[in-house]
């Protein structure tokens, strides 16, 4: 399995437009040692050559493309590596992005869950918007433990305890499905991807333990990093994120599974002092073990 991670970063990126935090402040001013994000997704592909999954359509997508020549192998006047996207969410920064491919000239496959596809079709109505564009040919994700086939790929959903977007009717009461976490297998080897997870449950804590890889939310260092900074009243489990610091959090949960398994972070956030790369907490994760990822990184699991 081929995965690349094409944006890493949390919505609005890093550094974010607006905000002029000790983090991106100092990463235009060259003052902190840390690497611009774009906001999150990943394309894997079964084999090396061969048409990938998109997973998460990001606001950034023509800027991640630009980047990743194998997104657009120029077999034809009009070509794209892209054979279908698959979305976690109905979030923003993760399903935006959706409207860049308008262009295509067949209806772009997309897998979601229902749920998302009631949000993206009504408070936010971009797969409405799109059927005056390429379409959409879209298939349901079950929540059922069922695996699923995309472009070789096997797939299997997780509901997960998270929050739907904020202009979802269901955001101060999820359902199954509104945010879900993948199980991903090519035959060979098994990831699991999860950018906005809220809680792990036990179900949850045995995919990531029998993963050979697991990519799971980096968002926010600390349960309270938000409202220390001003920037928002909202805790970072208020929102449907788990911290990585303190009792529970993410460190805790990835220092309990196998040895053998490879630890990444993603979906960071532009205030996370992890993006520091000389930062004690940086050093704190690298003891650990778990990687922070960062955009164009490569990650073949098939060796």
């Amino acid at each position: 399995m081929r995965i690349t991670v094409l944006g890493s970063a949390a919505g609005g990126g890093f550094p974010q437009w607006n905000c002029n935090c000790r983090n991106c402040a100092g990463v235009r001013a060259g003052t902190v040692r840390a690497k611009p994000r774009t906001q999150s997704s990943i394309f894997i592909r079964a084999d090396e050559g061969q048409d990938g999954v998109l997973f998460n359509a990001s606001p950034d997508i023509l800027e991640q493309i630009r980047a990743r020549p194998e997104l657009q192998p120029a077999r034809g006047i009009r070509d794209t590596a892209i054979a279908a996207v698959v979305l976690m969410d109905g979030q923003v920064d993760h399903a935006t992005g959706l409207f860049m491919l308008r262009e295509r000239g067949t209806p772009l496959p997309l897998w979601c869950t229902d749920p998302v596809a009631e949000d993206l079709s009504t408070g936010n109505p971009i797969l409405r918007v799109l059927e005056h564009y390429c379409g959409v040919r879209r298939q349901p994700i079950p929540l059922d433990g069922a695996r699923f086939e995309v472009a070789g790929l096997s797939l299997q959903a997780l509901p997960l305890s998270s929050k739907p977007a904020p202009y979802s009717p269901r955001r101060e009461a999820p359902v199954a499905g509104d945010n879900i976490g993948l199980l991903i297998r090519d035959g060979r080897s098994t990831v699991f991807y999860a950018p906005g997870l809220g809680a792990i449950t036990p179900p949850v804590f045995d995919a990531m333990a029998g993963a050979d890889a697991v990519l799971v939310d980096g968002t926010f260092w600390t349960d309270d990093e938000m409202p220390r900074l001003g920037l928002s009243t909202k805790t970072a489990r208020d929102i449907g994120h788990l911290p990585q610091s303190g009792p529970g959090g993410m460190i805790e949960w990835l220092g309990r599974l196998p040895a053998r398994t490879r630890r990444l972070l993603i979906h960071i956030n532009n205030t996370n002092p992890i993006l520091d790369e000389d930062s004690p907490e940086r050093a704190l994760l690298e003891r650990a073990g778990i990687e922070v990822c960062e955009d164009g990184q490569r990650i073949d699991t098939s060796t």
